[in-house]
């Protein structure tokens, strides 16, 4: 296995599993999210508010486009899939990983959360957390090489589960 890139909407795992699947299989983590917050020298809900929707999809595609990387998990935030030229040079360090929860699980993690405290990138002011759904849920699954579902999953279950679902395309 070379990277592992794992995509997917908000509060689906990205990252806390990626922690858990870097140790697990003795990888190193790379969060971009982190990556763009330490370039840019602020939080992302900052780089939103003063760069815009498209100012900040620009630095995310810049950044994860010049991301090297080795034996690593990779976690790019949940609109990395708005760039083109992101997604296909992580498909060029790895496979990526589509971490799926459906929008009722979705809701159920984030009831009460401020999303946009969280940096989630919404290209339409007002966006419901079901319109950003059902926006970004195809392009997951058109750069996914596997789709994990994990709706009913623990934090070890869906780390297995990325684990047996490598293993059964890398036979």
């Amino acid at each position: 296995m070379s990277n592992i890139i794992l995509i997917g909407m908000p509060a689906s795992g990205k990252s806390t599993a990626g922690v858990l699947l870097a140790k697990t299989i003795g990888y190193g983590y790379i969060d971009s999210d982190l990556l763009i917050q330490n370039e840019q020298k602020a939080l992302l809900c900052d780089i939103l508010e003063h760069a815009g929707v498209d100012g900040f999809i620009y630095i995310e595609e810049k950044v994860n486009s010049e991301l090297w990387a080795e034996r690593c998990v990779i976690s790019p935030g949940g609109s990395v899939v708005y760039g083109d030229k992101a997604m296909m040079h992580l498909k060029s360090l790895g496979k990526v990983v589509y971490i799926k929860v459906s929008l009722n699980e979705l809701e159920r993690r984030l009831a009460g959360k401020d999303l946009f405290k969280r940096g989630v990138v919404m290209k339409k002011p007002g966006t419901t957390l079901a319109e950003l759904y059902a926006e970004r849920a195809p392009l997951y699954e058109k750069y996914a090489d596997i789709t994990v579902d994990c709706d009913s999953l623990t934090l070890d279950q869906t780390v297995e589960a990325i684990i047996k679902a490598l293993k059964k395309i890398s036979k």
